[in-house]
C-alpha cells in the first residue's frame, strides 16, 4: 500500500462541509478498521459526529459528484463500459481496510503493457463511494489523471490509520507488476463547491456598510445583523432591535457582504457558503465577523471588537481576578454560555499577564478577535483553520515552540481537550474558555469527553492541572445602561481535588458555597451581591439563577 492514504469520499465530504474534523474522522476510520463490515456513515452516527439528515445530505452530494463525473467522461468521449456492481462484498473483501473500502480499486498498480497493446485500466470491482445506493454501476478508469474541478481546495490527506493486515492476494497467471502510479477516479473530487456568486463591491458599497458599523457602535451595540430581505438589527443590552422597518434586497445586503471581503476571502465564500474573519475599519473599531448563506441570500453579523484589550475594571470584574494570571503551571477556564463575555474577560487576563511578566504568550483562536501588541511579552496569536489547520494541530506544535502561557480560544473536542491537559501538566500555564453553564459542569463536561476507560486518569491529570474555574453571566443592568458580570468562582485546593479524583464532583457545589475563605462563590451569591447594592433587579437575578431558592437579595 502506499505511504499516503486517500480518504474516503464520504469523510472529506463531512469535512469540507465542516460536519466534523479530522481528529473525527481519523477516529471513526479506525474503528471500521476493527469492523470492516461497518459503513463509515454509520460509524459517524453512532459515535455522534452526524445525524441521520446529514448522512442523507452526504450520500446526495456523492450522487451529485457521481453523475458529474461520468458526464465529462462523456463528453471527453472516453469509453466507459458498464460493469454491474457486486450485490454484496465478497468473504475475502470483508477485511480490507477503511481506506480500500472507500477507494475500490481492485490494484493500487498496473502492469507494464507491451510495445503492442493498449494501456491498462484500472479494473473497478466495488463501490467507488461507501454510502451511495443509487450507483448502479462503475466505469474502468485509464491510468490517466481525470479533469478537476473548476475551484480546487486542497488535497487532504488521512493520517496513519491502524488497520487489520490485507489478506495475501490472489496468484495471478501472470508475472508481478511493476510498481506505476495509479491515479484513482476520487481525484475529481477533492473540493466541493457550492458555486455561489457575489459582486464585486464599489466604494459606494463600502462606505455604506462602514456608516452602518459606525451607527451601531455609537448606538451601544455589541453585535449588528444584515439580513438579506429582512430589516437590520442591532443587539443592545443583550436585545435585539431593528434599526429601520424597510428590509434590505438580497443584491444590496451582497455588495455589502462583499465590500467586508478580500478577493480571496470571497472565493472561499462563494466555494462553501459561510466564512468566519475578523473585519477592521478605521477609526470605527474591529468586527468578528461570520458570513452565511441562506434561503434568501447572504445574511452577515458583526460582533464589535475593542481596537485595545479591556481592563477588569471596564468590564466590571472583581480585581482579585488578577491573582489567577500568576500561575506558571496549570489551566485556568472561563465558562458560560455564547454572548456572555468569555472572550472578554479572557483578553483581559492576557494583558495583565501582557503588562507584569515576561514571558511568550502563545494564542490559538477561532477568529483573532483581540489584538495583543507586545509590552513586557512576546506576543504570538495564531488563527486556526488560516495560520494552522485546527486547534489539535497547532497545540501539537506548541509544545515545541517554547511557549510560557498558551492561550486557546475554545476548547471544542477531545483531542484539544486532551492536549490542553497534557500542556498544563508540562509546565506551561493554559488559559482556555468552554462552553458550559457552571463549574460543576465544566468538570463534568472534561471528564466526559474521555472514554469511560480513561476517566480514571483524566480525574487524577485534572485535580493536578486545574486551579480555577471562572463561571460568568451578563445580567441586564436595573438603570438599564447596559449588562454587568456575575460570576461563580472554582478554585481547586487539595478538598477540591480529592473530589474530583474520588469521582464526587456532585459535592463540588456544596464546597463552593462553603467555601468563601477560598475566594470561591455560587453564581446565586454573586448574584445576591448584585441585587443588594442595586445594580440588579430582584427578578433578573430569579431568572439567571440555577436555585432559585439561594436567591435572598
Amino acid at each position: 500500500m502506499s505511504g499516503k492514504q486517500q480518504l474516503p469520499l464520504i469523510g472529506r465530504l463531512a469535512i469540507q462541509c465542516k460536519m466534523i474534523t479530522m481528529e473525527q474522522l481519523q477516529e471513526a476510520t479506525r474503528a471500521q478498521g476493527r469492523n470492516p463490515d461497518r459503513r463509515l456513515g454509520d460509524i459517524l452516527v453512532e459515535l455522534g459526529y452526524v445525524d441521520e439528515a446529514q448522512i442523507q445530505k452526504l450520500k446526495k452530494l456523492q450522487r451529485d459528484l457521481v453523475v458529474k463525473h461520468r458526464a465529462r467522461q462523456a463528453a471527453s468521449g472516453r469509453t466507459v463500459p458498464e460493469r454491474p456492481l457486486p450485490k454484496s462484498r465478497a468473504p475475502e473483501q470483508a477485511k480490507a481496510s477503511p481506506v480500500e473500502d472507500s477507494v475500490s480499486v481492485k490494484s493500487r498498480t498496473v502492469a507494464e503493457p507491451p510495445p503492442d497493446k493498449p494501456p491498462a485500466k484500472l479494473e473497478v470491482t466495488q463501490p467507488i463511494f461507501e454510502d451511495a445506493p443509487e450507483v448502479e454501476d462503475a466505469p474502468a478508469i485509464d491510468a490517466e489523471p481525470v479533469p478537476e474541478l473548476e475551484i480546487e481546495s486542497p488535497v487532504v490527506e488521512a493520517p496513519p490509520v491502524q488497520a487489520e493486515p490485507e489478506p495475501a492476494p490472489a496468484a495471478q497467471p501472470q508475472a508481478a507488476p511493476a510498481p506505476v502510479a495509479a491515479s484513482t477516479v476520487e481525484s475529481d473530487f477533492e473540493g466541493i463547491s457550492l458555486e455561489l456568486k457575489i459582486p464585486d463591491p464599489t466604494p459606494a458599497d463600502v462606505e455604506q456598510l462602514h456608516g452602518l458599523l459606525r451607527d451601531a457602535v455609537v448606538a451601544g451595540a455589541s453585535d449588528v445583523h444584515i439580513h438579506s430581505l429582512a430589516p437590520q438589527k442591532s443587539r443592545i443590552n443583550g436585545q435585539l432591535q431593528e434599526v429601520g422597518s424597510t428590509p434590505m434586497p438580497a443584491e444590496q445586503v451582497e455588495r455589502l457582504v462583499s465590500a467586508s471581503l478580500t478577493a480571496e476571502q470571497r472565493l472561499e465564500l462563494c466555494h462553501y457558503g459561510e466564512l468566519d474573519l475578523c473585519y477592521d475599519v478605521d477609526g470605527v473599531g474591529r468586527f468578528r465577523t461570520n458570513i452565511y448563506r441562506q434561503q434568501r441570500g447572504f445574511d452577515a453579523v458583526y460582533r464589535s471588537i475593542p481596537q485595545e484589550p479591556p481592563t477588569l475594571d471596564e468590564l466590571g470584574l472583581p480585581n482579585e481576578l488578577a491573582k489567577h494570571t500568576n500561575y506558571h503551571q496549570g489551566m485556568v477556564l472561563i465558562t458560560g454560555p455564547a454572548g456572555c463575555g468569555k472572550s472578554s474577560t479572557m483578553a483581559a487576563l492576557v494583558n495583565l499577564i501582557n503588562e507584569a511578566r515576561d514571558v511568550h504568550i502563545l494564542t490559538i483562536v477561532d477568529p483573532i478577535e483581540y489584538v495583543h501588541p507586545a509590552k513586557r511579552c512576546l506576543v504570538n496569536q495564531r488563527h486556526a483553520g488560516r495560520h494552522t489547520a485546527s486547534f489539535a494541530r497547532a497545540l501539537r506544535g506548541a509544545l515545541r515552540e517554547d511557549p510560557d502561557v498558551i492561550v486557546i480560544g475554545e476548547l471544542r473536542d477531545l483531542e484539544t481537550i486532551s492536549l490542553a491537559m497534557t500542556a498544563a501538566e508540562t509546565g506551561h500555564f493554559v488559559l482556555a474558555t468552554l462552553h458550559t453553564a457552571n463549574a460543576v459542569r465544566t468538570i463534568s463536561r472534561m471528564i466526559g469527553a474521555f472514554p469511560s476507560n480513561q476517566q480514571g486518569q483524566v480525574r487524577t491529570m485534572l485535580s493536578e492541572s486545574l486551579r480555577c474555574v471562572i463561571s460568568q453571566r451578563l445580567v441586564a443592568a436595573k438603570d438599564g445602561s447596559g449588562r454587568v458580570p456575575a460570576l461563580e468562582m472554582l478554585v481547586i485546593n487539595k478538598a477540591i481535588g480529592n473530589l474530583i479524583r474520588d469521582e464526587k464532583t456532585i459535592q463540588i457545589r456544596s464546597a463552593i458555597q462553603t467555601g468563601g475563605a477560598h475566594g470561591m462563590y455560587l453564581l446565586e451569591q454573586s448574584l445576591n451581591e448584585l441585587v443588594r447594592s442595586g445594580q440588579i433587579d430582584r427578578e433578573e437575578a430569579l431568572r439567571i439563577a440555577e436555585d432559585k431558592k439561594l436567591i435572598t437579595g
